[in-house]
């Protein structure tokens, strides 16, 4: 194991752990070394957020939910960004390229009506055509040939109160050459809501049925089948994208946090880090981004487990464990604030027959997994990320993404949030990328053998003797990572291209 500084600019916070054995250094290694950034000088506002990238004209498209737009940015010198245009895409959720084409979902005004895609030139900027497609429309991706492009339309509701509108959610798949639309939608599943929850699909949106409680969060796809977290429902959908149905809802499953090597920390008012097994507790992987690769001839799901709460006027389903009624033994201690009294579980976590809990679930996973293509889990990093978090940046622990002067704060709550992840070959060996969206950061695990990843490297440019609200942080709340292989890129190494949502900055990162 060994450590390496690299150099800052203005100041900021320049690590990459290498965590591999010496002898294997020198040809399975690599270190993630930053670039540049551009910044533009928007805080707390998303005005950075998803990214694509157009090797033929070495631009990047960054999604600018604060202005309406996609910032189109000039890479030619990566250590020097520059804006050299903008889309008007208002209601921006998401970007993707493939060939010279740039695909912008973008939500209607009102969230819960039909939203729309847009494609244009990616070299002038000119818009080709629109179509319309589900509601809140938060994902998209081309299939590898290009053809197609398929959207994950979350679809959800403006509330659960009387009289709410709550859409149902979809995933478009559109001709790219036609302009023609197809939905794959889960209509077939309305009336057999039991029957999903008994397989351990969430379904629990008050007066919600199926179509309506099911939304499509994030896409990847080999071209035959898409894989489609439904982060909120911990499930996972895959869809046939030549005929545009759904095959298959997989239930993502729990996991033990009971289990050594699946610890936590679970509280954010011990002063302290203290990552260990705690009983009763199981984790909602609830993944956002996924990624898919080849390996040995078959087809392997990445996850990022980050996690995520319904929190809607007449419902909100977020609650501490110390609020609650436990079935067991020693609640009065689990119960106290160092112990599980802080974390953050779900209401709909299983009772017995008096009403006291029996389990409490949490959000997220606090780690990235590896499924096959059926969705059976087939690795999890287990508490691996908040170990090393807890090792590289002890003083910053859990810190949350808002705050450089929040050490622990997140424990209660999700912990580091892996949200993004890209999957990228180097050296001949396979690594995903996963944006740490509170602490900061992207981790790389090698992922070669999908039954053993393993930890490669850590790089986080959050500076954290500046100051987040005054845009003085650097590189903070990782969004969307993308990875560009070296055949594409300007230097002739593979880059990261990260979105930060809080700092407003577009990061670039080089693989060596």
């Amino acid at each position: 194991m060994r450590t390496k500084t690299l150099a800052a600019t203005a100041g900021l916070l320049l690590t990459a752990t290498l965590l591999t054995a010496p002898s294997e250094a020198a040809t399975k290694g690599i270190t993630i070394n930053f670039l540049g950034r551009f910044t533009t000088g928007a805080v707390g506002v998303g005005a950075s957020e998803i990214t694509a990238y157009d090797p033929r004209t070495r631009r990047v498209f960054v999604v600018n939910a604060q202005d309406g737009t996609v910032d189109i940015l000039d890479i030619k010198h990566p250590t020097q960004p520059k804006k050299v245009g903008t889309l008007a895409t208002p209601g921006a959720n998401s970007v993707a390229v493939h060939d010279g084409l740039v695909a912008v979902a973008q939500q209607a005004a009102v969230k819960t009506d039909p939203g729309v895609v847009s494609l244009f030139e990616a070299r002038s900027g000119k818009k080709l055509y629109q179509v319309t497609v589900g509601a809140l429309p938060d994902m998209l991706t081309f299939t590898p040939d290009g053809k197609k492009v398929l959207v994950a339309n979350e679809g959800e509701p403006d509330s659960y109160c009387a009289g709410a509108v709550d859409p149902e959610g979809s995933v478009s798949v559109i001709d790219v050459r036609k302009g023609t639309v197809k939905t794959a939608g889960f209509a077939a599943y309305i009336g057999k809501e039991d029957q999903l929850r008994a397989k351990g699909v969430r379904i629990f949106g008050p007066n919600a049925n199926a179509a309506q409680d099911i939304e499509p969060e994030y896409i990847t796809t080999d071209g035959d089948l898409a894989w489609v977290s439904l982060q909120e429902n911990n499930a996972l959908a895959i869809i046939d994208v030549h005929s545009a149905k759904v095959k298959d809802i997989v239930p993502l499953g729990l996991k033990d946090h009971s289990l050594p090597g699946n610890g936590l920390d679970a509280s954010d008012r011990d002063g302290k880090i203290d990552i260990r097994p705690r009983p009763l507790v199981k984790g909602m992987y609830m993944p956002d981004a996924v990624a898919s690769y080849q390996a040995r001839g078959r087809t392997y799901i990445v996850t990022a487990n980050e996690g995520d709460a319904r929190d809607w006027p007449c419902f909100a389903e977020e609650v501490r464990v110390k609020d609650l009624n436990l079935a067991h033994p020693d609640a009065a201690n689990l119960k106290k604030d160092a112990e599980l009294g802080r974390l953050t579980v779900t209401v709909t976590s299983p009772k017995d027959a008096n009403g006291a809990t029996t389990e409490v679930h949490a959000f997220g996973g606090r780690s990235i997994s590896i499924r096959n293509a059926a969705g059976a889990l087939v690795w999890d990093s287990g508490d691996q990320i908040e170990q090393l978090i807890a090792q590289k940046l002890p003083a910053y622990f859990n810190a949350d993404h808002g705050d450089n002067n929040s050490f622990d704060t997140r424990s209660d709550n999700k912990g580091p949030e892996p949200e993004g992840v890209a999957i990228g070959k180097v050296k001949g060996r396979t690594y995903a990328f996963a944006g740490l969206e509170r602490v900061g950061g992207i981790v790389a695990f090698d992922i070669s053998d999908p039954n053993k990843g393993t930890i490669a490297t850590y790089v986080n440019s959050r500076d954290f003797t500046g100051n987040v609200q005054a845009g003085t942080a650097g590189d903070v709340g990782p969004e969307g990572v993308l990875f560009v292989p070296a055949s594409d890129s300007p230097t002739h190494k593979p880059l990261l291209i990260v979105g930060n949502e809080i700092s407003g900055t577009t990061a670039i990162y080089e693989i060596r």
